[in-house]
C-alpha cells in the first residue's frame, strides 16, 4: 500500500468508500500500488494496469489498455470517439462494485496477462484524423505555420485536431485557427 493513496484517501470528500472497495479489489490481484497523475495508480513491472479515479457523477476504473480486454460483461465504456486504448468501468455505488466484484477481477488479471504478452493497441497516426478545411487553408497559406505544427509532437497536433474539428459551424472553426495561430508558432501546445 501506498503512503499517497492513504493520504489522498484521507481526503477524498467523494467516492471515498467506492475508492477504498476498488483498491481492495485492486490489490488483491497483486499490482503495485502507485500515484500517479494524483490518482491511485496500479502497476506491473512498472506498466500501468489500472487507474481509480472519480468524476462528478461517476467513479471509475481505468484500464490503460483495455481496449484490448474482452468486454462480453458489458462494462467497459469508451469515453470519447477519441480515446483510443483507455477503456473505464464506472461506478456510482460501492454496493454495485462488490456485486461485481468477479467481473472487475476477472477484466484485472486479464489486463496483467495483456501486458504479460506485450500486446499494445494499434494506436491511428495523426496523419489519419480529420484535418477542419479551415485549418488546412491555414496551413497551405502559411509555410511557418505548417512547420510549426508538424514540429509538435503527435499529441499536440491531435490535441488541436480535435479542437478544431470538435466545432460545428465554419465560423467558429476559423476562429479557433485563429485564436491558436501564434501558440502553435511558438511551439506550444493547446493546453500549454
Amino acid at each position: 500500500m501506498n503512503a499517497k493513496v492513504d493520504q489522498f484517501l484521507s481526503r477524498a470528500e467523494q467516492w471515498k468508500e467506492e475508492f477504498e472497495t476498488l483498491r481492495a479489489i485492486v490489490l488483491a490481484c497483486g499490482l503495485n500500488e502507485d500515484f500517479k497523475w494524483g490518482q491511485p495508480c496500479y502497476t506491473l513491472n512498472k506498466a500501468n494496469i489500472v487507474l481509480i479515479h472519480g468524476f462528478k457523477d461517476y467513479c471509475a476504473l481505468l484500464f490503460f489498455k483495455g481496449a484490448l480486454l474482452d468486454n462480453s460483461h458489458g462494462l467497459l465504456i469508451q469515453q470519447t470517439d477519441n480515446v483510443q486504448s483507455a477503456r473505464q468501468m464506472r461506478f456510482t455505488q460501492a454496493k454495485e462494485i462488490t456485486k461485481l466484484k468477479q467481473e472487475i477481477t476477472s477484466s484485472i488479471f486479464e489486463a496483467i496477462e495483456v501486458e504479460k504478452a506485450g500486446l499494445k493497441v494499434e494506436l491511428k497516426k495523426t496523419e489519419d484524423f480529420e484535418v477542419a478545411e479551415e485549418f488546412k487553408t491555414k496551413l497551405a497559406a502559411l509555410p511557418a505555420l505548417k512547420t510549426a505544427f508538424e514540429a509538435l509532437t503527435p499529441g499536440r497536433q491531435r490535441a488541436y485536431l480535435f479542437y478544431f474539428s470538435d466545432a460545428k459551424q465554419a465560423k467558429t472553426r476559423a476562429a479557433r485557427v485563429d485564436k491558436c495561430i501564434s501558440q502553435i508558432l511558438n511551439g506550444k501546445g493547446l493546453n500549454d
